[in-house]
């Protein structure tokens, strides 16, 4: 916004009077609406000291405005809960805590800026301000802490100790060394002693330093901490409790209660549950509202919102703590929530309601303030109205900023202007009205007639989003998904050589009085097997399809060389087949597509949302791959909702311009249905014929249009496996669409094969299959990602817990409460109607829907045409919802059995809700008191860390690992598969199809013999990490040039400090095999007293003998040079392994620079 704009609205009377507003009686503004409103808050917050807080009315507007703001502004801080009953109970989302403890700490210190709190936060008890800033401990360079200490204090502020620190609220300790993750930063501490020697704040990803720093305060990472000496006290409070609750009670509820104080108490778990009722202690119910002191400036936005939300938000905590009460699984007075809050936040004295109209207001009211603001019009291309309007505000001297997105659409508007002969002016005017042209980021526009000042952005004039500023994301999630290869022990490996064994660790032996590290495997029966760990390439992780434990081999046996011969054929017969896939396509003349024309350009600008970064940078490459002559086979990966049908529309456009036909192949009706409808709303005004064939067209209705392909009328069909059909004939088709690949069947896709070899072919999916990811991946089909998501989308919010019936109810009414519908997925078909009866009798207000695979796909098809209608709050369904059926008006999904779900499976289910801009909800329940499988644990705690968007194609990533890679190449593959895992399969298959298409392997590291025996290792005390160990080994056996080990030398001493003698070794003998390789020294030996270093023929012609001499004098005692069959042999009386890296460091100017 123009600082001249900025300028006027501050000297404006009216918003004086807001900001200088200094008495203890409320202050009413009226007449400022959504899009005015960041802006004013903006100018108040950036000209004030003090901080201000903002009470909205729920997440979803917090979100909304705090999106706004921080387009505007630094300084922004939201305060997002979840349901109060959840957040006591389930795993929460690591971003909410992240978010909340963030802006506490700043409210507690009262730092400038501008808070946005949701009003059901204030339900949420908090610790006391004192106590939390009683945690609050300042580190000094220089200063001194104990060492135990100091874990001790981490520990009790609720932070986890691992072997390697990766997520938010854990540490790590590596000798003298701390990493520590807080909510804002990742520190590394190092000690000298009890001396802090360094303070560095680090990078999550490569765990290395970024930057030194001075001084840091560690804060709390749990958001409540009950103390030794509190515990007691509570333990007090709960006894008390549980005696008046179970004395009225008799049955099955005294034994659920009985079980439930167990739980409770129980010594091991006492740290977790004494949490939720922390409350209860003398001073300690405490809300956001203690944190607030008179230095704080308090609006209130839209009070009768807020309170209806608070209400509703109250009565359904109270009503499920009520029934949580009467099912013996909590005790009387102990819900974990505070009531009373909203009289308490209307008693502030002193605070701004902003309320769009004048309306009786709950409390009474000093002064008022009333600002006029006029939504603008929107004009899309009526440039006559936009003329006129403009003018007419020129007349009445208005000051009027029009805010682009960006350089071109400036110049687009400048010459606009021109020829409607209107004066403008660019980033800066002269006079005091007028109009001015700049570059930023603003939603909407408005007007405020009393100040003589608009603003107009590219939504008034070009229907155009702004584009959003990235919020950046302190953490990502690539250290989560860092390797599907990650080796634990216990782990089954696969040894190219030896087979299928289970890792034990690594162990550091003595063989022939020198100390050495070997990777320890595990055999049939007895069998051991130690590997030198310079040999660890020949190990892997052993991934299979399924979760059972696979075959070991026995050492020496014959049957591995007769699993791999097997599987060597299999592979040969598969790369045979893709190279013939592949050689088909790059020989298959297809057509090339002519560039983009005036009219695709048109069209692509009348799509309303702006397309994202990686929308353009896949609509560019799959145009790239259209107007070449071999045909496109690309997949499009993108995550649910993320907008790759807009792409995929823009190519069906492209296609039709040059007279070729399009075919767009959906799994489902519905489907069909939903592109059909939004294809027809983006082409309407366009001659092009779409037509629809699936079971929701009459027998009659899909013959024309089977007609009609078959004469060229119609452009684009949209249908399902209906359009493969053998009756359907294409005139001339030049583009085949895919949707939702995962869904096909191997006989649809073989149909698709068959189709394909010289017609351009896109495939849509959001969980690519493993086998399609990998194929990608290896190259034989190209790959486009979308990972960033659209505009107002907010991520699933996903809790992992145990049924309960009563959440369950909770959960349903608590959506039907925002008029919104729920899935409720139960996949088993045989109880699936006990099931109806069992949500109808919890909700009884509810309509519920039934639908399973086993009805018919026309009764499937109308119960969810209901459900997208209204007709049902809930559906209880099997998986059947999971193919893309967009309903933007289920915001809740509810899942059983959460725990038998695959991975992409659960990731595909979650994406049916939240496609809307408003929050939706995720339950993932399992069977109480039921042990999960370690593979199913992990499956649910990823999909809880994956709430942010964009994680589909990072999700299939982490099944690969989870469930290996399930049916790869087809259901008869997963055998070979299994027989030798999923890595070492697909290492096979890609040597066999580089050896059919002639590629050259990339060449292994060269191995020189160097025979010296050193104590040359990683001690277990210096790196105990042993996935972190595993990883400098490869990287040491990698490095081949003096850059890439002093690398490794700096992130040694970065993350696990001073290293001792035998690393120093080790890194000495991989300087002497990078050394010898520079020189063309092929063998490096020893004995007793000496070190040999053979030069080859090839390297001695090139060396100058006399810059040698000159290079060793300093070494001549000890050095003889000698020439052997035209061989250069230097012996060097030295068992100084220093002494052998500095000689060879020496020599190596003698050798020609042409060479090297």
């Amino acid at each position: 916004m123009h600082n001249k704009i900025s300028d006027r609205i501050l000297n404006d009377e009216r918003v004086k009077s807001i900001l200088n507003y200094d008495s203890d009686k409320n202050l009413l503004v009226t007449g400022v609406n959504d899009d005015f409103k960041p802006v004013l808050l903006k100018e108040i917050t950036e000209n004030s000291a003090e901080p201000q807080v903002v009470f909205v009315e729920n997440n979803h507007h917090m979100e909304k405005l705090a999106n706004s703001m921080m387009d505007v502004m630094d300084n922004v801080y939201t305060f997002p809960v979840g349901d109060i009953m959840i957040e006591s109970l389930s795993k929460q989302s690591p971003d909410f805590m992240k978010a909340r403890m963030t802006a506490l700490y700043a409210l507690a210190h009262e730092k400038p800026g501008l808070f946005i709190v949701p009003v059901h936060g204030l339900l949420k008890p908090l610790m006391p301000k004192e106590k939390l800033l009683s945690y609050e401990r300042t580190l000094q360079l220089g200063g001194t802490i104990n060492y135990d200490e100091l874990i001790g204090f981490l520990v009790s502020l609720g932070y986890k100790r691992m072997n390697q620190a990766q997520n938010f609220g854990e540490f790590a300790v590596r000798g003298d060394i701390f990493d520590i993750y807080m909510h804002d930063v990742f520190l590394r501490l190092e000690l000298f002693d009890d001396e802090i020697d360094s303070l560095r704040l680090i990078d999550p990803e490569t765990q290395r330093s970024l930057q030194n720093i001075d001084s840091i305060t560690l804060e709390p990472y749990a958001e409540y901490i009950v103390e030794a000496g509190e515990r007691e006290e509570l333990l007090d409070k709960i006894d008390e409790l549980y005696e008046q609750t179970s004395a009225g009670l008799e049955g099955v509820t005294k034994e659920a209660l009985e079980e439930y104080y167990d739980v409770v108490t129980h010594p091991d778990q006492l740290v977790n549950h004494l949490v939720q009722f922390a409350h209860l202690l003398e001073d300690h119910d405490k809300s956001l509202l203690d944190y607030l002191t008179p230095n704080h400036r308090v609006f209130i936005d839209d009070a009768s919102a807020i309170k209806s939300a608070y209400d509703a938000e109250l009565s359904a905590v109270h009503n499920y703590f009520e029934s949580v009460l009467e099912a013996g699984q909590m005790f009387n007075g102990a819900a974990n929530y505070l009531e009373g809050q909203y009289e308490r936040l209307l008693n502030i004295e002193g605070a701004t309601y902003f309320n769009l109209f004048m309306k009786s207001m709950p409390v009474s009211i000093g002064e008022m303030v009333k600002i006029s603001v006029k939504p603008t019009e929107i004009y899309y291309g009526q440039y006559d109205i936009l003329a006129s309007n403009l003018n007419g505000m020129l007349e009445n001297d208005y000051l009027i900023n029009i805010i682009l997105r960006d350089e071109d659409e400036l110049n687009k508007t400048k010459q606009l202007l021109e020829d409607l002969k209107i004066p403008s002016f660019i980033n800066e005017i002269p006079e005091n009205s007028g109009i001015v042209l700049t570059i930023g980021s603003m939603a909407t526009g408005f007007i405020l007639p009393y100040m003589s000042a608009a603003i107009l952005t590219s939504k008034e004039l070009y229907n155009k989003v702004q584009k959003r500023k990235k919020r950046k994301q302190k953490i990502s999630n690539a250290e989560k998904i860092k390797s599907y290869q990650e080796l634990n022990v216990g782990d089954y490996i696969v040894h190219v050589h030896h087979g299928v064994g289970r890792y034990l660790g690594i162990e550091t032996l003595q063989v022939g009085g020198i100390h050495s590290d070997y990777m320890k495997l595990q055999y049939k029966g007895t069998d051991q097997l130690y590997i030198p760990v310079d040999q660890m390439d020949l190990v892997q992780k052993y991934v299979a399809s399924d979760d059972g434990s696979p075959k070991m081999h026995k050492l020496g046996g014959v049957e591995w060389k007769k699993t791999k011969a097997k599987v060597e054929a299999n592979v040969n017969d598969i790369a045979e087949e893709l190279i013939r896939l592949y050689q088909e396509r790059a020989q298959a003349e297809g057509f090339q597509f002519s560039p983009d024309t005036e009219m695709q350009e048109a069209f692509e600008a009348r799509f309303p949302y702006e397309p994202t970064p990686d929308q353009l940078a896949s609509i560019n490459e799959i145009k790239k791959d259209m107007e070449e002559a071999k045909p496109m086979d690309r997949l499009l990966c993108g995550d649910v909702g993320y907008g790759k049908t807009e792409v995929a529309i823009r190519a069906a456009f492209k296609a039709v311009q040059d007279g070729k036909q399009v075919a767009f192949l959906v799994p489902t009706t519905i489907l069909a249905a939903q592109h059909f409808e939004s294809l027809i709303e983006r082409i309407e005004d366009y001659p092009v014929n779409v037509a629809m064939m699936s079971r929701f067209r009459t027998a009659k209705e899909n013959r024309e249009t089977a007609a009609g392909l078959k004469e060229g009328r119609i452009d684009i069909v949209v249908g399902t496996h209906k359009i493969l059909g053998k009756s359907i004939e294409y005139k001339d088709l030049g583009l085949l669409i895919v949707d939702e690949e995962q869904r096909f069947g191997v006989k649809h896709k073989e149909a698709i094969k068959q189709i394909k070899n010289n017609v351009d072919v896109l495939t849509l999916t959001a969980t690519p299959i493993p086998r399609t990811l990998h194929m990608s991946l290896t190259g034989v089909r190209d790959l486009s990602v979308i990972e960033t998501p659209p505009e107002n989308r907010f991520p699933v919010q996903t809790y992992v817990l145990e049924f309960n019936g009563n959440f369950v109810k909770e959960a349903i009414e608590r959506e039907l409460s925002r008029n919104g519908q729920v899935f409720y997925l139960h996949n088993r078909v045989d109880t699936i109607y006990n099931k109806q009866a069992h949500v109808e009798m919890l909700v009884p207000d509810a309509s519920v829907g039934v639908m399973h695979a086993k009805m018919t796909e026309k009764q499937i098809e109308e119960t969810m045409l209901d459900f997208v209608n209204g007709e049902f709050d809930v559906l209880v369904t099997t998986t059947i919802i999971e193919t893309g059926v967009d309903v933007p008006n289920a915001n809740t999904l509810i899942i059983e059995d959460a725990d038998r779900f695959g991975l992409s499976q659960l990731y595909q289910l979650r994406g049916r809700v939240g496609r809307s801009n408003r929050i939706s909800y995720a339950y993932l329940f399992h069977q109480p008191n039921k042990v999960l499988t370690e593979v199913a644990e992990k499956r649910l705690e990823a999909i809880k860390e994956y709430t942010e968007l964009g994680s589909g194609f990072k999700i299939a990533m982490c099944d690969l690992n989870i469930r290996g890679a399930g049916n790869l190449l087809g259901k008869n593959q997963s055998g070979f598969i299994d027989s030798v895992g999923y890595e070492m399969y697909s290492d096979m298959l890609e040597s066999a199809v580089q050896e059919k298409q002639g590629i050259e392997k990339e060449k292994e590291p060269v191995s020189i013999p160097i025979n010296i025996e050193a104590d040359a290792y990683i001690p277990a005390t210096y790196i105990t990490h042993e996935q972190s160990k595993i990883d400098i080994y490869k990287r040491l056996r990698k490095a081949n040039s003096l850059e890439d080990i002093q690398d490794i030398e700096d992130e040694l001493i970065d993350r696990f400090g001073e290293y001792p003698e035998e690393v120093v070794n080790l890194i000495e003998l991989v300087k002497v095999k990078v050394y010898a390789l520079m020189y063309g020294i092929y063998k490096v030996s020893e004995d007793a007293r000496h070190y040999y270093l053979n030069v080859s023929k090839a390297a001695t012609e090139e060396i100058s003998g006399e810059k040698l001499f000159q290079d060793t004098q300093d070494y001549s005692r000890i050095l003889k040079i000698s020439v052997k069959d035209g061989e250069i042999r230097l012996t060097i009386r030295s068992k100084n392994i220093k002494e052998l890296v500095s000689i060879m460091s020496a020599i190596q100017d003698s050798r020609m620079e042409a060479v090297r």
